[in-house]
């Protein structure tokens, strides 16, 4: 599945139409996501569904990308800078959101930013430079890696 950094939603359609678009069946020996859980995640959502997409905010569009996304029942969830230009109560929640889609078990695959995002969320972290891996580990070590975060990372010493 892909979560892409723009809103990707179908803005003539409502937010249940766009979820229902989303829904694949699942793999063999895999249980499926419902529409259920999508509201479970973001009750905000269940209380728009018959609202236009175009209508939603960035942050309500972003959790209906992730939803519809999730609902195709993919083995790896490719989501790109999730929180870019989101206010901070609604950052919280997804990276919630994302935590717990991670524990029940889809492999994520996490490009973002701003590195507290992303060590909270991350079992594991690759720092990429000049298309290259310059880094890749667990979060705690690239938390005591100064180098590394001062190189690639543009962290100072004062961080």
């Amino acid at each position: 599945g892909y979560v892409p950094e723009e809103r990707d939603v179908f803005h003539n359609l409502t937010v249940e139409e766009n979820l229902l678009l989303g829904v694949r069946k699942p793999r063999t020996g895999t249980r499926a996501w419902t529409v259920g859980e999508m509201f479970e995640f973001f009750p905000g959502l269940e209380r728009r569904r018959l609202s236009l997409a175009g209508t939603l905010s960035g942050g309500e569009q972003q959790m209906l990308t992730l939803c519809r996304s999730l609902l195709g029942n993919p083995a790896i969830l490719l989501i790109d800078e999730p929180t870019e230009g989101l206010a901070p109560l609604i950052v919280e929640r997804l990276v919630e959101v994302i935590r717990e889609i991670r524990n029940r078990g889809v492999t994520i695959l996490l490009v973002e930013q701003k590195m507290t995002i992303a060590l909270s969320i991350s079992d594991r972290v690759d720092v990429m430079g000049y298309g290259r891996i310059v880094f890749s580990g667990p979060p705690a070590e690239l938390q005591d890696n100064r180098d590394v975060q001062r190189r690639w990372l543009e962290v100072s010493d004062a961080a």
